[in-house]
C-alpha cells in the first residue's frame, strides 16, 4: 500500500486535512500511514462512480452535510440550487418561483434535473425536486439516494430561524406544516436509505451517519443470520453458506432444528433517534425500525413501506393501530386487538404474507404450515387469504390446532376464514403436540425433499419460530413507550415495565429485543396461567416437563409447555454458545427437563420476572375491572392484569399487553360478568356482550365473521404424523396440483 501511494501525484495527495496529514506521515511513520491511508482510501472507493444523493425538506442539512460528506470521501460536492438551477436559469430560485409560480416552478426544475448529470459526487437535492417523477427516476439511476429524515416540527423551527414562512408548492390556506407533511409521500417513494437526523444533531455526525448508511446499503453481505444451534467453529466453516433475511422468512427453522437470529444482532437506537418518533404515526415508526431490521438487499425501502401500508391500512379498525390506554394508578393497556382477527397475531399475519410473498422464489410453489393455540390460526387465515391473486396461486396455508383446545369462538373463526388457499385442521390433541409436529415435518429431509421433488412445492412456517414474525411484535413494545412519552406521562428515558401474558415466549422476546434496541424497559413480567412452566423456570432456572400435563384453561393462547422462543432468548444470554443451547434442548427432547448455569439464571432475572394466576382470579379481575371502570379484560389480559398487580412496585408505570380481544372468549367474560343464563351460540353471545355497552365496544370483524355462514366443515385428524402428512400431500395435490 505504502508503495503504491508514492505515485500519487502530490498535488492530489494535499487536497484535504485527511490527505495533508497522510503526507507527513508518510515522510515520518510509515506503517501509521498505512493505516490511515487504507481508511481513506476504503472510503474514498465507497461510491466509485456511483452518486450519493442526498434528499429531504428544506432545512433538513442536505447542503451542509452534502459539504462534509463530500469533504470525507475527497469527491465533488454539487448543490442543485445553487450548482445547476440557478446556473440554468441565470437567477436566483426565489426569483424563478415569482417569475412563473410553483406548477411551472416544479416542472422547470424537473426539466433541468433531467439535464443533469455526474457521477462519483455528493448531490444535494433541493427540498423540492423529489416532486418531480421524470426528474427523480432520471437522478435516482446514478447513485443511492439518502434521505435525510428530520421531524416537521424541528423542521418549522430550524425555517422559522432562517426567516422563510414560504416553500415551494404553498399556496394560500395551506400551512407550512400541511405542505411539509404533504411532501413526505414524495420523500418515501424514492429513498434508497434512510438517516433519522434528531433536533440538536451536529452536521458532522450527520454526515457520519450517512456514510454509514451507504456503507450498509452496499455491503450486502454484513446482516447474515445463524442457527440457534450452531457453534462459532461451525459458523466459521460455513462462511459460503450465509442465509439472509429473504432465507429465513422462506426456511423458518434451522437445518440443525434450531431458530434462526441475526448473528451481528439487532440495530441500536440512539436517544435522539426515538426521539424522533415521539410525534410520529406507528406506520411511519414501523418503517424507521423495520427498514434497520431488514437489508435493503432482501426488501427495498420502498417496497417494505408499500407492504407496512396495507398491512396497517385499513384491516385495522383503530387509526392509531396500536393504542395506550390508561387503565388505573400506574397501569396501562397496549391495546393489540384493532387488527382483523381480534388479536395480537394481526400485527405480524397482516404483514409476514407479503413479506413472504416478496422473498419467495417465482419457481416453486409453497405450503405454509402453522400450528395455534387459538389466536395465530384465523390471523394466519386472514393474512394470507389477502395476498393477490396471483401469489395465491402459488402460496397455499395449513393451520393445525387443537380439537378440543380452543374457545368456541376461536374455532368458529379459524373454520369463517378458510378460503380457497387457506384451510384448518382440527387435531386430536393439544398445543404442543400441533407444534411439535410441525418442527419434525421441516426436520425430515426425507418428506420436504419428497415433495419439492414430486410435487414442486415447498414448505414454510408462518408460526413464530419464524423470525420475520417477532419485527413486527417489536415495533408495538417500542410504539407503546413513545406513546407513553408523547402523551406527556413520563419524560423519554425513564423506564417502564411490561407485562405479557406468556405461552410460546414470542410476544416477551420481541420486548426484550426493543429494549435491546434502546427502549428504556426496566423489567419483562412474564405471566402464565395454571400451566406455568415458564414461571417456575424463571424463579428457579429449571425447565422442567416430566409429570406436566396441560390444563385446559380459559386463556388458551398460553396454554402452552414447550416455549419455543425461549430458545432464542437463552441463546442471547449464553452469548450465542450454539453448543450449550443444542446440550439443553437435546437433554429437555431425552430426558424432560434441563438447568440453567447460575451465571445464565442471573443474567435471565435481570431481565425477567415471573407470576401466574388461577382461574378464579383470571375470573374475578375480569368482574373488578368491569365493576370499577366499565372496561372489558380479555382473559389473557387479566392473567397478565394479575400478575402484574401482585409483582410490580410501583415506582414507574407498567404496560400491560392487552393480547386479545374479550369478544373471542365470550362464555368466560359472561361467566365473569356473572351473567346466569348463556346462550351456546356464538353470535348470540357476541350480542348480550354488546347489550352491555362495554369499552370497547365488540369486535366489528368478529362479529362479521361470525355473521358470514362461509365453509364451516373442517378437517379433524388424529394426533398421528404419518396422518398429518397425508393430510399434507393432499392438500398440495388439490391445490397446486
Amino acid at each position: 500500500m505504502f508503495h503504491v501511494v508514492q505515485y500519487r501525484p502530490l498535488r492530489l495527495v494535499a487536497q484535504n486535512s485527511l490527505s495533508r496529514r497522510c503526507l507527513k506521515l508518510m515522510l515520518s511513520r510509515p506503517i501509521a500511514f498505512a493505516q490511515i491511508w487504507k481508511s481513506w482510501f476504503s472510503s474514498h472507493s465507497l461510491i466509485g462512480n456511483k452518486n450519493i444523493i442526498l434528499m429531504g425538506p428544506p432545512g433538513a442539512g442536505k447542503t451542509t452535510v452534502g459539504r462534509i460528506v463530500g469533504q470525507k470521501l475527497d469527491c465533488p460536492v454539487i448543490d442543485i440550487d445553487d450548482d445547476v438551477l440557478e446556473t440554468t436559469w441565470n437567477m436566483s430560485v426565489s426569483e424563478k418561483l415569482q417569475d412563473v409560480g410553483n406548477e411551472q416552478f416544479l416542472e422547470e426544475e424537473g426539466k433541468a434535473l433531467l439535464k443533469f448529470s455526474a457521477s462519483g459526487s455528493v448531490i444535494s437535492l433541493t427540498g423540492s425536486n423529489p416532486m418531480h417523477a421524470a426528474g427523480m427516476q432520471h437522478v435516482k439511476k446514478s447513485g443511492i439516494v439518502v434521505y435525510l429524515d428530520v421531524p416537521t416540527t424541528v423542521i418549522m423551527s430550524r425555517l422559522k430561524s432562517m426567516k422563510v414562512d414560504r416553500i415551494v408548492g404553498q399556496s394560500p390556506g395551506i400551512s407550512l406544516k400541511d405542505l411539509l407533511q404533504f411532501r413526505k409521500q414524495f420523500y418515501r417513494r424514492w429513498y434508497d436509505t434512510r438517516v433519522i437526523c434528531g433536533e440538536d444533531v451536529a452536521a458532522e455526525v450527520i454526515a457520519e451517519k450517512v456514510l454509514d448508511a451507504v456503507k450498509r446499503y452496499q455491503n450486502t453481505e454484513q446482516e447474515t443470520f445463524i442457527s440457534t444451534r450452531s457453534g462459532r467453529s461451525e459458523r466459521n466453516m460455513e462462511k459460503d453458506s450465509h442465509k439472509y433475511f429473504s432465507d429465513v422468512v422462506t426456511e423458518s427453522l434451522a437445518p440443525d432444528g434450531g431458530l434462526f437470529v441475526p448473528e451481528r444482532g439487532l440495530p441500536k437506537f440512539t436517544a435522539g433517534e426515538w426521539q424522533s418518533l415521539i410525534e410520529a404515526t406507528y406506520i411511519e415508526r414501523a418503517r424507521v425500525i423495520l427498514e434497520r431490521c431488514i437489508h435493503p438487499a432482501d426488501i427495498p425501502a420502498s417496497k417494505l413501506g408499500e407492504i407496512i401500508g396495507t398491512a396497517y391500512g385499513e384491516n385495522f379498525t383503530c387509526p392509531k393501530i396500536a393504542p395506550v390506554r390508561h387503565l388505573s394508578g400506574n397501569q396501562f393497556l397496549l391495546e393489540l386487538f384493532h387488527g382483523p382477527t381480534a388479536s395480537f397475531k394481526d400485527f405480524a399475519l397482516q404483514m409476514v404474507p407479503h413479506i413472504f410473498a416478496y422473498c419467495i422464489p417465482r419457481s416453486c410453489n409453497y405450503l405454509v404450515l402453522v400450528a395455534t393455540s387459538g389466536d395465530t390460526g384465523s390471523a394466519v387465515l386472514d393474512g394470507f387469504s389477502r395476498l393477490h391473486d396471483n401469489d395465491k396461486q402459488r402460496i397455499a396455508v395449513m393451520n393445525f390446532f387443537p380439537e378440543d383446545g380452543v374457545s368456541p369462538i376461536q374455532k368458529s373463526q379459524m373454520i369463517g376464514c378458510q378460503k380457497k388457499n387457506a384451510w384448518s385442521v382440527g387435531v386430536k390433541s393439544d398445543f404442543d403436540f400441533c407444534q411439535t409436529a410441525i418442527k419434525q415435518i421441516f426436520t425430515n429431509s426425507d418428506y420436504t425433499g419428497f415433495l419439492t421433488v414430486e410435487y414442486g412445492t415447498a414448505l414454510a412456517a408462518a408460526n413464530s419460530i419464524n423470525w420475520a414474525r417477532l419485527l413486527p411484535q417489536m415495533v408495538y413494545h417500542a410504539s407503546a413507550y413513545l406513546d407513553l412519552v408523547h402523551q406527556g406521562i413520563i419524560p423519554f428515558g425513564s423506564p417502564v415495565d411490561v407485562c405479557i401474558p406468556t405461552g410460546n415466549f414470542g410476544n416477551i422476546l420481541a420486548a426484550l429485543y426493543a429494549k435491546m434496541m434502546g427502549i428504556p424497559i426496566r423489567k419483562c413480567i412474564c405471566a402464565s396461567n395454571e400451566n406455568n412452566v415458564l414461571t417456575d423456570f424463571i424463579r428457579t432456572g429449571v425447565y422442567d416437563l416430566r409429570g406436566r400435563k396441560l390444563i385446559r384453561t380459559f386463556s388458551p393462547a398460553v396454554d402452552i409447555l414447550k416455549s419455543s422462543n425461549l430458545e432464542r432468548y437463552l441463546h442471547l444470554i449464553a452469548n450465542e454458545d450454539g453448543q450449550l443451547v443444542t446440550q439443553l434442548y437435546n437433554q429437555l427432547e431425552n430426558q424432560g427437563h434441563f438447568q440453567l448455569r447460575k451465571d445464565l439464571l442471573e443474567k435471565l432475572q435481570q431481565d425477567l420476572v415471573a407470576g401466574w394466576c388461577s382461574e378464579e382470579d383470571c375470573l374475578a379481575a375480569i368482574h373488578s375491572v368491569y365493576s370499577t371502570t366499565g372496561y372489558i379484560l380479555d382473559t389473557h389480559t387479566a392473567v397478565a392484569k394479575v400478575v402484574a398487580d401482585r409483582l410490580q412496585d410501583r415506582t414507574c408505570p407498567i404496560i400491560i399487553s392487552s393480547t386479545a380481544h374479550y369478544s373471542k372468549f365470550a362464555p368466560a367474560i359472561l361467566r365473569a360478568l356473572r351473567i346466569a343464563e348463556i346462550n351456546q351460540n356464538p353470535l348470540s353471545q357476541l350480542h348480550l356482550l354488546s347489550s352491555y355497552s362495554p369499552l370497547p365496544p365488540v369486535h366489528w370483524g368478529l362479529l362479521e365473521t361470525l355473521k358470514k355462514r362461509g365453509n364451516e366443515d373442517h378437517q379433524v385428524c388424529a394426533a398421528d404424523m404419518s396422518m398429518l402428512m397425508s393430510r399434507i400431500e393432499n392438500l398440495i395435490q388439490n391445490h397446486f396440483m
